[in-house]
């Protein structure tokens, strides 16, 4: 009984994550929105439909809930938004810690980019 709620909040948590994504450019908005949209689809499964069916990012969740999929737009915004990211850090504190940057483009680059489309 107490998942419910708890399952309610992380939705919410995750969708006003996702809704500062839309604002600011450093940080996702799509990774928010499936998480909430699994959170509801737990607790107010129509919340999770009205994402869904959200005219710009519903898509996108429909696409990773049914093919886990990610379109090559949003591969190479993310991979060259990661990029810029490690240059960024390459510019301003330098080494060691662009190594961390560099990391993360690596892996997480290489995972976005090997997903279906």
């Amino acid at each position: 009984m107490l998942a419910r709620p708890l399952y309610l909040t992380g939705g919410l948590i995750a969708l006003g994550l996702g809704i500062i994504g839309v604002v600011l450019p450093i940080m996702p908005t799509v990774p928010f929105l499936l998480l909430a949209a699994f959170c509801f689809t737990r607790s107010h499964p129509q919340w999770a439909q009205r994402l869904y069916d959200h005219p710009t990012y519903g898509r996108s969740l429909r696409d990773w809930r049914d093919r886990r999929a990610i379109s090559r737009k949003a591969k190479i915004s993310a991979v060259v938004a990661m990029g810029v990211g490690a240059a960024v850090t390459w510019f301003t504190v330098g080494f060691p810690w662009v190594w961390i940057s560099l990391g993360v483009l690596t892996i997480a680059g290489t995972w976005i980019w090997t997903r279906a489309e």
